[in-house]
């Protein structure tokens, strides 16, 4: 039989310290740094750092700011994905989800987003628009053979596995 497990004494995830910075100073004081809402969640909220409402109509595409730049680590990347709630509930996605903050990008964290929904959306100032995720990246050299090992998928493609 196993011992019940402790909480207070499971590992912790690694702390990673970022620097940030506001890039339009006390003007955006009363916004939120990107921040989690659940102790486990995986995905800091970004919220709009705009002056005025704007409005996303359908099909339409809009670049939202968040007055925000970052100095992401070397072996990381940020990634810029859509919020559940406002794909589920209003069709707003991440028109080039998930977008991607390198490493060495200094500047302006913007989200692109798109209404993919039937009616128009607004944004206002402080709303959370999208997520953002801080990954490790791994970087590649090819080792260009003539052949591949053989796998029961092979190449199956989209679809293969049916409905």
């Amino acid at each position: 039989m196993t011992e019940p497990v402790d909480a207070s004494t499971r590992t912790r995830s690694k702390i990673l310290s970022i620097p940030i910075r506001r890039l339009r100073g006390e003007a955006d004081k009363d916004l939120p740094l990107p921040q989690y809402m659940s102790s486990r969640a995986a995905g800091m909220d970004l919220v709009a750092a705009i002056d005025e409402d704007l409005t996303i109509q359908p099909q339409e595409a809009a670049l939202i700011s968040t007055g925000l730049a970052v100095a992401i680590p070397e072996g990381y990347e940020g990634q810029i994905r859509a919020r559940s709630g406002l794909a589920i509930s209003h069709g707003l996605a991440v028109i080039n989800a998930p977008g991607t903050i390198d490493s060495d990008y200094r500047g302006e964290i913007k989200v692109a987003l798109i209404n993919l929904g039937k009616k128009s959306f607004t944004i206002k100032r402080g709303d959370r628009i999208a997520q953002m995720i801080i990954s490790r990246v791994y970087r590649v050299q090819w080792d260009l053979r003539q052949d591949l090992d053989e796998t029961e998928r092979n190449e199956g493609g989209f679809g293969h596995t049916g409905r």
